[in-house]
């Protein structure tokens, strides 16, 4: 009687195939990418569409106003929480979830029959955009290798850069021939699209852990981060336009946040942290989210400025004046995947050096040769360098901020990075506003040009942009590329 020869278990899996799944990663990462970046566009297609809307709906400026202000909160408010999102649930849910939210918002806001209703679509679209992202940040970090990162995030940077720079300008194209109503019948069916191709398509690629949640800290995270960006917006509007007072609102909001903290370092020794905190103990992580802190103050006080030079000093048209934020825009998509592959090969410091110098060279440019007569092609170049400046460090301080963190942290640190930059974004547009807008009331009670009032406020605002900068600079020679992880660690905790 013969025996059949064992085969232990052990070699048996290992003549099984390894299922390829490059395919279905592709798949995913492509369907994050096209949603992230129609979910972000919405961030700053208001703003040249606020004088139709006041005519349209009868409404004051600073009413209008909250069409922006409101998106930026609610993003403030919700990003805190992904990290529980991410954490908890897989990522077909998630992404369902942020989409379908964006996609109801965006109907809400399309048949408002009023202001109100309005505004409660603004917010509903900003729920879904606050999750898209940290979604999109944290499901590249599971699936991409590090030594390939650099050029998918390349990627994410084309969704975080050139979405919010060409918002206005498709704006200025869709009011210059039709209603202020086609902003969201335009994007509706895009989204409605992206969320039945990920019904059908879109796969779980993460491992959902037991995540418990701290209703506390939610309450805190809501009260302290909206209070904050509340007041910091109202700091930025005409005096008056609000009951409640923006400075109180700044001093309760910063307290909350405190408070917030101590629970989160405390909640964290537990693992129950709604936001963990432990990602700033990494020196390239932090060092990271500041520089791109600093930048979104930068980019999005910019972004408010110049259209308001273009209209009220070179006195051109909204049209226009979206035309010529177009170039910019579009060279930060195509820089975008370039730096990715330059950083894959070479690492950050050829690339956020050069592009923290460019940078300042800009906002120091847009301080001393911005005029009453200054002709358009030098507004056009100052913009472009800008956003070649920034093209060169969005990438590789995405990658080197998350690429830095353990794994379990990823969530954690995809919903910091996007609540500092909602932070920075309000507090950027309106440190440059209040800035201009105090020099240039000082000089119009003296008798000045109101031209030459608005051109001094706003070299007053970019001096300030430009001592800001340096920050920036002297940051950029301290960002290294993180160690790869050992091999066989597990990815998607």
């Amino acid at each position: 009687m013969t025996s059949e020869p064992l085969i232990s278990e052990t070699e048996e899996q290992a003549e099984l195939p390894v299922e390829d799944h490059s395919a279905r990663n592709r798949l995913v990462i492509g369907l994050l990418l096209v949603s992230a970046f129609v979910v972000i566009l919405n961030e700053t297609i208001m703003g040249v569409a606020i004088p139709h809307l006041m005519a349209d709906l009868k409404i004051a400026a600073s009413a209008a106003q909250w069409l922006t202000s409101a998106f930026m909160l609610t993003m403030a408010v919700v990003i805190p929480v992904t990290g529980y999102l991410l954490q908890r649930l897989n990522t077909r849910p998630v992404f369902m979830l942020a989409m379908s939210l964006f996609s109801a918002g965006t109907l809400v806001c399309a048949l408002a029959p009023g202001f109100p209703m309005l505004v409660v679509g603004r917010i509903v679209q900003a729920s879904g955009t606050a999750i898209m992202m940290p979604l999109l940040m944290t499901t590249i970090m599971n699936l991409v290798p590090p030594h390939s990162r650099g050029k998918t995030m390349g990627n994410i940077s084309i969704v975080i850069s050139v979405a919010p720079a060409i918002g206005p300008t498709i704006s200025g194209l869709i009011l210059s021939s039709l209603d202020w109503r086609w902003l969201f019948l335009l994007v509706l069916p895009i989204a409605l699209g992206a969320l039945a191709l990920g019904a059908s398509k879109i796969e779980n690629v993460t491992v959902p852990s037991k995540a418990p949640l701290d209703i506390l800290s939610v309450f805190l995270a809501a009260i302290g981060f909206g209070s904050f960006v509340f007041g910091v917006s109202e700091l930025g509007s005409a005096a008056g336009t609000s009951p409640l007072d923006p400075r109180l609102m700044l001093v309760a909001g910063a307290a909350v946040i405190a408070i917030f903290v101590w629970r989160q370092i405390s909640l964290q020794k537990q693992e129950k942290a709604l936001l963990d905190l432990r990602t700033l103990q990494t020196k390239t992580f932090t060092i990271a989210a500041g520089m791109m802190a600093i930048l979104m103050m930068s980019m999005f006080g910019v972004f408010i400025l110049i259209p308001i030079y273009m209209l009220s000093v070179l006195h051109q048209t909204t049209l226009q004046t979206g035309l010529l934020l177009l170039p910019g825009g579009l060279i930060m998509g195509l820089c975008a995947p370039f730096v990715g592959r330059l950083f894959d090969r070479y690492g950050p410091a050829r690339l956020v050096i050069p592009g923290a110098v460019l940078f300042s060279a800009v906002m120091w440019g847009l301080t001393f040769v911005l005029g009453i007569t200054t002709p358009i092609w030098i507004v056009l170049a100052l913009h472009v360098g800008m956003s070649i400046g920034l093209a060169l460090m969005f990438t590789p301080l995405f990658t080197v901020s998350l690429g830095s963190l353990p794994p379990h942290l990823y969530s954690h640190g995809s919903a910091f990075i996007g609540t500092t930059q909602q932070v920075a974004g309000a507090a950027g547009t309106t440190l440059y506003v209040a800035i201009m807008t105090w020099r240039a009331g000082i000089l119009t009670q003296g008798e000045a040009d109101a031209a030459a009032a608005t051109v001094a406020g706003m070299q007053s605002a970019f001096f300030v942009g430009a001592l800001i900068s340096l920050a920036a600079v002297v940051a950029s020679f301290y960002v290294r590329r993180p160690p790869n992880p050992p091999e066989g660690q597990p990815i998607g905790h």
